[in-house]
């Protein structure tokens, strides 16, 4: 990943799964392994982010009052 991309979650999901399979394939030289190891750190903590960030959005929601108050929620619009 050359360039820091703000992905869907789905996306970086699928990302991840075809990076596995190349690496499971084990058809990759050592130094191709290494790089799609290290692309599949990034898009771990990317994804891990995102979930972080939806889990503390969805707290928000739940913590005013204790009842579920979207009224002021705005979706972003990449997400």
């Amino acid at each position: 990943m050359a360039k820091k991309e703000s992905l869907k979650i789905e996306l970086l999901l699928e990302k991840l799964t075809k990076l596995t399979g190349k690496l499971e394939e084990g058809e990759t030289s050592l130094d191709d392994s290494l790089k799609l190891f290290e692309d599949g750190i990034k898009l771990t903590r990317d994804a891990q982010e995102k979930l972080k960030m939806a889990e503390q959005k969805v707290q928000q929601l739940i913590d005013r009052d204790g009842e579920p108050d979207i009224s002021d929620y705005q979706q972003e619009n990449d997400e």
